[in-house]
């Protein structure tokens, strides 16, 4: 309930009208949905409805013979779960397969068409937390390339290491909207913010500082040389549809081009964090293409 809380407090920070509000959740873990009913019933929510149970096998909020509808859905599905139900998908009886059927060892385009179908028409907006090989995986690009024709991802948000407890990877956000506003159709933001991380012995966290940064380029959805780049879907496709960030936001070398000595500790130590990112993001697609080779081929 941590993300509805959080919601609910942004928009009464924002003056919203924070009394009409309906929260709904799915939670498959029993404890996980338990708690989240207390910790609502603390912040004194009334008219919120937390389900328990498998979303992508038995989705809670229906309306007749089809899924209900949201104006905002925030989620942090599971990273890339083996054990799904991927027979029932290509068939699923609520049509959230319409962008394909994800492999069996990765479920997480199964969760990100399950949050598309669930959004309203017209006002739907969607913030998702995913790991980073959904924006390049060589095994969902078909799924990919049809989510970018569709005009749906209006920005992909790059997360620096150790910001979440379960996980010390980094870390993506991907915003949808079922309709862009006209200014932002056929194109996509990139925003690098994975250096924008304070640490503090163990903890990594958002300075309000980064927060302000992150939220301003979303704003104005502007190019910001070595922080954010926006891309038009003809270069999307020259790219094959990879929503990879390095490919779009590029690192600004230094102007004195020299050899480090005279360059600060913080700039030197980004750019080697950024080398390293582009080196396992390589490394992940190099393990896709084998983990895809058939196992009884050999050289001979």
């Amino acid at each position: 309930g941590g993300m509805l809380i959080s919601a609910l407090d942004e928009v009464k920070r924002s003056g919203g009208e924070h009394r009409t509000l309906g929260l709904y959740g799915q939670e498959r873990n029993h404890m996980t949905a338990s708690i989240a009913r207390m910790n609502l019933v603390l912040h004194g929510v009334e008219d919120f409805a937390i389900a328990r149970g498998d979303t992508l096998e038995r989705p809670a909020f229906t309306e007749r013979d089809r899924l209900a509808t949201f104006d905002v859905v925030l989620a942090n599905p599971p990273y890339s779960i083996k054990q799904w139900n991927r027979d029932a998908w290509q068939s699923d009886v609520w049509g959230r397969n319409f962008l394909g059927t994800p492999p069996q060892g990765r479920a997480d385009y199964a969760f990100f068409q399950h949050i598309l179908a669930s959004l309203h028409p017209q006002t739907g907006r969607c913030a998702i937390l995913f790991p980073h090989g959904v924006l390049f995986r060589k095994e969902e690009a078909d799924m990919r390339q049809k989510l970018i024709e569709a005009d749906l991802v209006e920005c992909v948000l790059g997360l620096g290491p150790n910001l979440f407890y379960n996980s010390p990877m980094e870390a993506c956000i991907v915003l949808c909207r079922s309709q862009k506003p006209p200014e932002r159709r056929g194109r996509t933001l990139f925003i690098d913010a994975v250096t924008e991380v304070a640490r503090e012995r163990s903890l990594s966290y958002l300075t309000a500082a980064h927060q302000q940064r992150i939220e301003a380029a979303y704003r104005a959805f502007a190019d910001d040389p070595g922080f954010a780049r926006v891309a038009d879907r003809a270069e999307l496709a020259q790219q094959g549809y990879s929503l990879s960030i390095p490919l779009y936001v590029k690192r600004v070398q230094p102007e004195n081009g020299g050899n480090g000595a005279d360059r600060p500790l913080r700039e030197l130590w980004a750019e080697w964090e950024q080398s390293g990112r582009e080196f396992w993001q390589e490394m992940d697609a190099l393990v896709e293409m084998l983990d895809g080779l058939d196992p009884n081929l050999s050289g001979s």
